[in-house]
């Protein structure tokens, strides 16, 4: 019997925060969710976390959403229905301004104002969880350490290099994980794990808190302080305190038939540089993050597209490859494609090169068109023999660039040609 059936049963409410504008991640964020954003060929961001809960036995998922929302709601809506007979559901909660005429302030602001979830549902335990990561987890893992400590809330945390503290809410923990300091995002001098220098513990922004000690907290917080809206500015510093909060450390998580170099990974993929390398991460040979673990299987929307094909024009003409890329259903191939990401119904035509490249769906790349170092939006066409990723000077002006040099092309982009 799983951890999850003999402790908790199925009293367990996953709530998914997927309403944040992910500014950083423009021009991709421009018409949809940052969580909605196409990842690794055939998935969106949110498929990732979805499927470490329902891979972890936990079938009762609330999604808040708020920001360009279409895109995911209609993802969400064809990718994701489980049963309802059986008390299963992964329900779109849009914003609806039960407690004033305001949008979401924050994070814990997100859960306040859709408290009566909570309360409807009478979860044992309540998970609060980003939709905007990379990674593998199995919960009931958390949902074991939570137990043992006798948590009232439980933080999952992963080591960062100092020089990355700066983009994280920093943790201090004693020898039993209990949490005795938070600083949020430092801008210098952040805390290092006792034993390793050079390393901080980051939160990553997702929580396991007891539900009626979760109800309770935002309530007195909130009528003392309505301006208490982020859990980690406002909510973490006056809980840790008074209250047994503890630090689980995500590299512990071992997902089943995973391998020991894939173990612990994570990817925030809030910027584009991130969310590039995170893509470029699955293209190797023996990559850091598996899509083909069977024991672990990654869930996402049916495409109903026939299979990839790769043609030649005649004897001795050439011939459509793929090395170290990840191509998915629907892709037709006639050039080179190399270190590269093609999403469902992409067609590389003859002559045409794309390296080192996440393409989203239904894009086309002309006859002798070369792309290099680049993240194409969906539906976009390629002239033959143009070139991106060649001339930065010219790309910066047609397109938008990145400090490390990726060119990225958003949506309705018309080339001309060269």
């Amino acid at each position: 019997m799983s951890a999850i059936s003999r402790r908790y049963g199925k009293n367990i409410l996953c709530m998914i925060m997927a309403g944040g504008q992910g500014s950083r991640l423009s021009p991709l964020t421009r018409d949809r969710a940052k969580p909605a954003v196409h990842f690794g060929g055939t998935y969106r961001i949110i498929d990732f976390v979805l499927n470490n809960f329902i891979n972890s036995g936990v079938h009762k998922v609330k999604i808040l959403t708020q920001f360009k929302s279409d895109s995911l709601n209609k993802h969400i809506s064809a990718a994701w229905s489980l049963n309802s007979s059986m008390g299963q559901y992964v329900d779109l909660v849009p914003a609806q301004m039960r407690t004033g005429n305001d949008w979401y302030k924050g994070t814990s602001d997100a859960i306040f104002q859709n408290i009566n979830l909570i309360t409807d549902e009478r979860p044992h335990l309540v998970a609060i969880f980003g939709g905007d990561h990379i990674y593998k987890m199995d919960m009931n893992q958390i949902f074991d350490f939570h137990y043992d400590h006798e948590a009232m809330l439980t933080i999952a945390a992963i080591p960062v290099p100092v020089a990355e503290a700066g983009e994280f809410g920093i943790i201090e923990v004693d020898s039993t994980n209990r949490m005795i300091g938070f600083e949020e995002k430092p801008k210098k001098n952040p805390k290092q794990i006792p034993g390793r220098p050079g390393w901080c513990l980051a939160s990553m922004g997702n929580y396991i808190f007891t539900s009626k000690f979760l109800i309770r907290q935002l309530l007195e917080i909130h009528k003392n302080n309505p301006k208490a809206t982020d859990f980690g500015h406002n909510i973490l510093p006056f809980l840790y305190p008074k209250h047994p909060v503890y630090v689980y450390d995500f590299t512990s998580n071992v997902v089943p038939g995973e391998r020991p170099n894939t173990q612990g990974y994570w990817r925030d993929v809030g910027t584009l540089d991130a969310f590039y390398e995170a893509n470029m991460d699955i293209c190797v040979q023996n990559p850091v993050f598996d899509l083909y673990n069977e024991a672990w299987p990654i869930r996402t929307y049916n495409w109903n597209m026939p299979p990839a094909k790769f043609y030649s024009s005649g004897i001795g003409e050439d011939k459509g490859h793929a090395i170290n890329s990840v191509v998915s259903a629907g892709c037709i191939i006639g050039g080179d494609v190399i270190n590269s990401v093609l999403s469902p119904g992409v067609r590389i035509q003859k002559g045409a090169s794309v390296e080192g490249s996440v393409i989203f769906p239904d894009v086309t790349v002309g006859p002798g068109a070369k792309i290099r170092k680049a993240i194409i939006e969906k539906g976009l066409h390629i002239p033959a023999g143009f070139e991106i990723g060649y001339n930065m000077e010219r790309d910066a002006a047609m397109f938008h660039l990145t400090e490390s040099g990726i060119i990225v092309l958003s949506k309705d982009t018309l080339i001309k040609g060269n």
